[in-house]
């Protein structure tokens, strides 16, 4: 059945990457993007030269991602739960499962055990971005992810109830104030409303986690478009930066902060597809009067690097990034 469901996500990236590269799908974004950041420094004196010159062109960029896109996306939709059953032991991994290995790289298994007691989760829409959440479920992380509600209102409810959504426990929320957020820190987040029985109507779901702090996800790469973004930097050059997780350390200076990614590579060998979660946690905050902004700085320096490491696993070139600080580039 598995097998089935993998054929099927392999021939859904196939037919949508083909319609996607036909339309031109937020082609012109992209090298709106790329061309911008080039013009840069990319985060370091010379580093955006060093990006231009490592054979990396609008075309080439363009058709790679929409590659990692589809190939991530048909995962969502037909492969999911395979991440949703993995071990909640970190002893447990390596784990064979639908004919790959998932594994925790060196270091993840103590910074996953920290993740258990709450925290922010800050990462980005790059590589398999979704399938860390589900992970990081199953590993027993009481993670809570922010997003807008999607439209129509059936495909809110899908994305809620099915997909982001493990063991009976939804992990998306549409929180909107500043005290929701940091309820979500404190531990006083309401129970999750309700699950689906298997006769499909709904009924209360007392969340085992109600009462214990919460891990709060947050996608921070986007371009800040409300009156109190930050000032800062990206891919070198000016851009708006969300203002919520300095705004939460700000209240809440103990809390820590993790990068979390899913690392993709293919044994020579044996040909299997071997899945490795990376789990960092950023320096300790110190809440004094010269600190910097934990997006602008750790949370940057972290996404930087895996955008230097593949181009092509970051999504965000798809967005207008910079619109706020340069919308002429669009």
């Amino acid at each position: 059945m598995f097998f089935l469901r993998k054929i099927s996500a392999k021939i859904f990236a196939s037919v949508t990457y083909g319609v996607l590269v036909t339309t031109g799908w937020k082609r012109k974004t992209v090298e709106a993007n790329l061309k911008h950041v080039t013009q840069g420094t990319l985060g370091g004196e010379g580093a955006g030269q060093e990006l231009k010159t490592a054979g990396l062109n609008p075309r080439r960029l363009y058709r790679q991602m929409l590659k990692n896109l589809t190939c991530h996306v048909g995962e969502l939709l037909f492969c999911f739960d395979i991440y949703k059953n993995l071990p909640e032991d970190c002893e447990s991994y390596p784990f064979s499962a639908g004919g790959e290995i998932f594994e925790l790289a060196e270091g993840a298994g103590a910074v996953i055990e920290k993740m258990r007691k709450g925290g922010i989760f800050l990462t980005a829409h790059y590589g398999n971005y979704e399938a860390s959440g589900a992970w990081l479920c199953a590993l027993g992380v009481p993670l809570k992810a922010s997003f807008i509600p999607l439209k129509p209102g059936w495909l809110n409810q899908m994305v809620y109830e099915k997909i982001r959504c493990v063991k009976g426990r939804p992990y998306s929320i549409s929180a909107k104030t500043p005290r929701e957020f940091l309820n979500l820190l404190d531990g006083k987040t309401p129970p999750t409303p309700y699950e689906n029985s298997r006769s499909g109507l709904r009924k209360p779901a007392p969340d085992k986690l109600h009462g214990d702090r919460q891990l709060f996800c947050l996608l921070a790469d986007q371009d800040c478009r409300i009156g109190s973004a930050l000032d800062g930097t990206f891919l070198g050059q000016p851009a708006k930066i969300n203002p919520l997780p300095d705004f939460l350390l700000g209240h809440r200076p103990k809390t820590p902060v993790f990068f979390c990614w899913i690392e993709e590579t293919r044994d020579r060998l044996s040909g299997k597809l071997h899945r490795t979660l990376h789990a960092k946690e950023a320096a300790t905050y110190q809440p004094d009067t010269d600190r910097g902004s934990i997006v602008d700085e750790a949370y940057r320096n972290w996404l930087e690097e895996r955008i230097h490491e593949n181009p092509a696993l970051w999504y965000g070139w798809t967005h207008r990034r910079f619109r706020s600080k340069n919308p002429e580039i669009y």
